[in-house]
């Protein structure tokens, strides 16, 4: 169904009906942005839950889910994270993204990062996990200095043999834009980082 369509109607009735003609398949929607449709949005809400036209992530926080041939599909992360946060500054990742620096990290993880101004904390969002940092500064995507960077500044929380990463971290400067890095390591690296790097780069 294409996320621009209205979900199908045909077995809600009167005001309930009304406000599912007004949900778009695929998007996130907080209760206040539905109680302008509705004289009784609780009701309405929870008739909808019921039914499968909307899915309850949070307390105040829906999903319209766009269906397939197996059922409902999820809330894009980024849709979810826009409304609980109520907010477009923020940077959805895990740390598996880490692997593709080249400095030896093979780990999965099953966890998102959300890096952000807002909110602290991990929060269950429907059936998933979100770790919400705040952060002061972080970029609009990811690029390879900033998850070099990053993986620096997380270094003890990841599942690695850490001399190994470290090793490999130095003897992989040479392949980066020293300028980009320099810059990153200025704009996202926290103290340690810093002092590590300075030392590689005057040793």
């Amino acid at each position: 169904m294409p996320a621009t369509t209205s979900l199908p109607t045909a077995s809600l009735r009167g005001a309930t009906a009304h406000l599912a003609d007004e949900l778009k398949a695929g998007h996130v929607y907080r209760r206040e942005d539905l109680a302008r449709l509705s004289n009784a949005v609780d009701r309405h809400l929870r008739e909808l839950v019921s039914m499968g036209k909307l899915q309850k992530l949070a307390q105040g926080l829906y999903h319209a889910p766009k269906q397939s041939n197996f059922g409902p599909l999820p809330p894009a992360d980024d849709q979810v994270v826009k409304g609980f946060l109520r907010d477009k500054e923020f940077l959805v990742f895990s740390p598996s993204s880490y692997n593709a620096v080249g400095l030896g990290t093979t780990q999965l993880y099953n966890r998102t990062l959300v890096y952000n101004h807002k909110r602290h904390g991990v929060f269950r969002l429907g059936n998933r996990q979100f770790d919400f940092r705040v952060k002061p500064r972080f970029p609009k995507k990811l690029s390879r200095e900033f998850l070099y960077v990053d993986l620096l500044n997380n270094l003890e929380e990841l599942a690695e043999d850490r001399d190994v990463v470290l090793s490999q971290a130095r003897s992989k400067l040479p392949s980066f834009d020293m300028d980009r890095l320099l810059e990153a390591i200025e704009s996202y690296g926290n103290m340690v980082t810093r002092k590590r790097f300075r030392e590689w780069i005057n040793g």
